[in-house]
């Protein structure tokens, strides 16, 4: 599906954190969240089938913020435009970052997706970091310039940061207080956050819907973008996924 013309980033500002996003669609609010090394080109595949029936929130996570600063950010950005209460989808880190949004504000999430998630990986941070282009190049090769663009364009200093806080933070102890509707949606061929990882956190979330895409990498929702457009939709709506 194609989208339509790119609306002009905006961004927002919260003490020494920054962050950029642009608005698409109308209707009940979506919040984007990236991965480590991403950016909102990511969503590519998904803004226009989701868009259609919500507004869709892209962001795009400038520097080397941690994870759980991130979500603090996130969460005074939500707070500064005044939105109602949104579903949340993470990728990756951006799932660990959905989390903690969830936790420190779940009067503002009121639909959580968690696709690939990170938080309950360990691994040395350098193994992380030379597993992303495998786990960037798992899916389509139309995809692999966005991947090298970006993972340019984050610098490994900011990478470096980044991958160390990811695996210092387990998210584990926080699962179990978990109160928000979560969809747990994963790539059976994820080579850098194993699919067995999915299974747990989604028993380890109280109701948490688990869905598993057998041709799907890490990056699932590039990989098989019809299947996770139709499930994120079916359990927006309510329906069995």
């Amino acid at each position: 599906m194609r989208l339509p013309r790119r609306p002009a980033p905006q961004t927002f500002t919260d003490g020494e954190r920054q962050l950029r996003y642009t608005r698409r669609g109308k209707g009940p609010p979506i919040i984007l969240i990236h991965g480590l090394s991403g950016s909102g080109g990511w969503w590519r595949f998904n803004i226009a089938a989701l868009s259609a029936s919500h507004e869709v929130l892209t962001l795009e996570l400038l520097g080397g913020v941690g994870v759980q600063d991130a979500a603090r950010l996130i969460v005074a950005w939500a707070a500064h435009l005044n939105l109602p209460p949104a579903a949340v989808i993470g990728h990756s880190m951006g799932g660990q970052i959905a989390l903690y949004v969830a936790a420190f504000a779940p009067q503002q999430v009121n639909r959580l997706v968690l696709a690939c998630a990170s938080g309950l990986l360990h691994a040395s941070w350098w193994r992380v970091a030379l597993n992303l282009p495998r786990a960037g190049f798992s899916g389509r090769p139309r995809f692999v310039p966005i991947v090298l663009r970006d993972s340019l364009r984050t610098g490994l200093p900011n990478l470096y940061r980044a991958a160390r806080d990811i695996l210092r933070d387990d998210v584990a102890e926080l699962l179990p207080s978990l109160t928000v509707p979560t969809l747990v949606i994963w790539g059976a061929r994820d080579p850098l956050v194993p699919p067995q990882l999915g299974r747990v956190l989604a028993r380890s979330i109280p109701g948490a819907q688990y869905i598993e895409l057998p041709h799907a990498g890490h990056v699932v929702m590039v990989d098989a973008p019809q299947a996770f457009n139709d499930a994120v939709l079916a359990f927006l709506s309510g329906e069995p996924t």
